[in-house]
């Protein structure tokens, strides 16, 4: 799994919370005086206990074969991948500086830079760590190529940033880059048209 292990992870969760036992897994449970319960909670943890046995590789299933509860195995798969806090620390460390660091090459497409954008900011989430889209979104809008400036001159006057979503951005983004390349096709094909008539 390795660095795939942080969207198997979000992948797992959602799964857990669409069955209604993500609670059961990141918290367990303590034993009830009702029987019948503490019945039910046992079958729905075994349920989610049964969904990480049937997801992980083999090689992490036999260190999680001898667990009983499902928070058990998801402790165990989430120190085995993540490691302890100081290895999460560093690897947040190195993902922010990522982030920091992001810039829009020369060369590059707007979807392409977009992609590397939601590709760290997703590592960074997968950690349970905050990223809010108005610090995305600015950080965007700062990383952009020069070709951008209009754009992101239009967007900061026209857009109360605190609240603008980073997918706004990036259909705004996207599209504006289209018009772009509409253009600069037209352009070509004018160019090319006089080049013939003469």
């Amino acid at each position: 799994m390795g660095e795939s292990h942080e969207f198997w992870s979000i992948n797992v969760k959602t799964l857990f919370k669409s069955q209604e036992l993500w609670d059961l897994v990141e918290n367990g449970y303590a034993d009830q005086d009702d029987e019948a319960k503490l019945r039910e909670t046992r079958k729905k943890d075994s349920k989610a206990l049964f969904f990480i046995q049937q997801a992980v590789h083999e090689t992490l299933f036999s260190k999680i074969a001898a667990v009983e509860t499902s928070k058990d195995a998801w402790r165990i798969s989430q120190k085995e991948f993540q490691g302890s806090a100081k290895v999460i620390i560093v690897k947040l460390q190195s993902l922010k500086r990522d982030f920091e660091t992001l810039f829009m090459k020369s060369d590059e497409y707007v979807q392409d830079f977009l992609f590397r954008v939601s590709g760290i900011v997703n590592q960074i989430k997968s950690y349970d760590e905050k990223l809010e889209d108005e610090i995305v979104v600015a950080k965007v809008l700062r990383s952009l190529t020069t070709k951008f400036d209009h754009v992101v001159a239009a967007i900061e006057e026209s857009k109360d940033l605190s609240i603008f979503l980073f997918d706004e951005l990036m259909g705004s983004l996207q599209a504006h880059e289209a018009r772009m390349n509409r253009s600069a096709e037209k352009c070509e094909e004018k160019a090319f048209q006089a080049k013939e008539e003469s």
